[in-house]
């Protein structure tokens, strides 16, 4: 049995907050507790008064620490908070009831890519190895959508990327696609890089506000969208495809979920008048399962101009719902073999709506005579993203 650790788990995203990212380490948080690991999470909050604060959860310790806030604001302000925000941690860190603590191993979350001074103080006190669980290669994503320009800005990010890159002894990226960034970014060095899943913890169901009997879909397939709508996700072509089978009455389109690009997908949706489609504020995470049982197939979609693979927390918690997928993402993608290779739904790779559509035949047709569909998602579920594995590879990361 492997020996107890005294943890650090460090993130910018932690419950309250609903996105996957904080699901995740919350679940990463309560296994390494159960594996009987001392673990302390600690996380930036611009919500509480005093500089830090601390309470327990699931049998370990979150400490909030006073920071600017960097979430549902401009990205000029996002890029200054988050800068600043390992500062303040530090800063505030030292004020508190933990500033003598010291870990066996320092755990940290990117996104944020900021961390990397809270790291090398963490690090340095500790005189301890750092494993860095890496879910966005950023700049390099941004720069491929469009979202920034290959100049100074560029050029600032990616060296704040590598200093943590740098820090960490083990990186976890999340599929195996993503080896090849390494190979000229950490040269000799490439050998720290493992594949480290993203994973989900047990399902915890509870009544969901979303009442589908009583609106427009009642009675229909449901496609549901549950996560993130922003730049990286290049949802437009769901409109689209809402759009295109607006005729049919037995096909619905539901969206779940916050962005910056949910208004503007309100909007088209609006202008064409569709009334097959719904969108939905995010709802608490453990109000999920409740909505997947009254839904058919899990929307995925991803800006065909990434060069990365990326693993959606969505895909995750659609097959532990048992919800075959339909996705748009770019070519190549690692998901895009996943989802063949385990015949767990349709894929286009190709961001052609016509080429879409015709996945949406095949799938609706697949889902009502393929009986043990929902048992294969189910499968691959738990064969590949069980926290339970990804907790002791990790702490066995720390050991290496």
């Amino acid at each position: 049995m492997m020996a107890s650790l005294k943890l650090a788990l460090v993130a910018d995203a932690f419950p309250p907050l609903r996105t996957s990212g904080a699901i995740q380490l919350h679940d990463l948080a309560c296994e390494m507790a159960t594996q009987g690991h001392e673990v302390t999470v600690i996380v930036p909050s611009h919500k509480i008064r005093d500089s830090s604060q601390v309470q327990k959860s699931h049998g370990f310790r979150i400490i909030r620490l006073k920071a600017l806030k960097t979430k549902n604001i401009n990205h000029i302000r996002r890029t200054l908070h988050e800068f600043l925000m390992p500062y303040f941690m530090m800063y505030n860190l030292r004020r508190s009831i933990l500033k003598n603590e010291r870990w066996d191993g320092v755990i940290w979350y990117s996104p944020s890519i900021f961390h990397g001074p809270l790291i090398k103080f963490l690090k340095q006190t500790s005189q301890c190895k750092s494993y860095l669980i890496l879910r966005d290669i950023f700049p390099d994503w941004a720069l491929e959508v469009g979202l920034i320009k290959k100049g100074p800005i560029y050029k600032l990010f990616a060296a704040v990327a590598a200093f943590q890159y740098s820090l960490a002894d083990v990186i976890g990226i999340q599929s195996k696609g993503n080896l090849k960034y390494f190979k000229n970014i950490l040269e000799s060095d490439e050998s720290k890089v493992e594949i480290l899943p993203n994973w989900l913890g047990n399902a915890v169901q509870s009544p969901c506000r979303i009442r589908l009997n009583d609106t427009i879909l009642a009675g229909r397939t449901i496609f549901v969208y549950a996560g993130n709508m922003g730049v990286a996700q290049g949802m437009e072509i769901l409109i689209d495809l809402a759009y295109h089978f607006e005729h049919r009455q037995d096909l619905g389109f539901l969206f779940v979920g916050r962005g910056h690009e949910v208004k503007k997908l309100q909007e088209i949706s609006g202008r064409r008048l569709l009334t097959n489609t719904l969108f939905y504020d995010e709802i608490e995470p453990a109000q999920m399962s409740d909505l997947y049982t009254r839904c058919h197939i899990g929307l995925i979609a991803l800006d065909p101009r990434h060069k990365s693979h990326n693993i959606p927390g969505k895909f995750l918690s659609y097959l532990q719902a048992g919800l075959p997928v339909l996705a748009n993402v770019n070519k190549g993608n690692d998901i895009a073999h996943l989802i063949r290779e385990h015949s767990v739904g349709q894929v286009c790779e190709t961001n052609a709506l016509n080429e879409l559509v015709e996945c949406v035949h095949v799938l609706v047709e697949q889902v009502s005579q393929d009986k043990q569909i929902s048992d294969r998602c189910r499968l691959l579920f738990s064969k590949e993203y069980s926290v339970e594995k990804v907790t002791k590879q990790v702490v066995v990361g720390l050991g290496k």
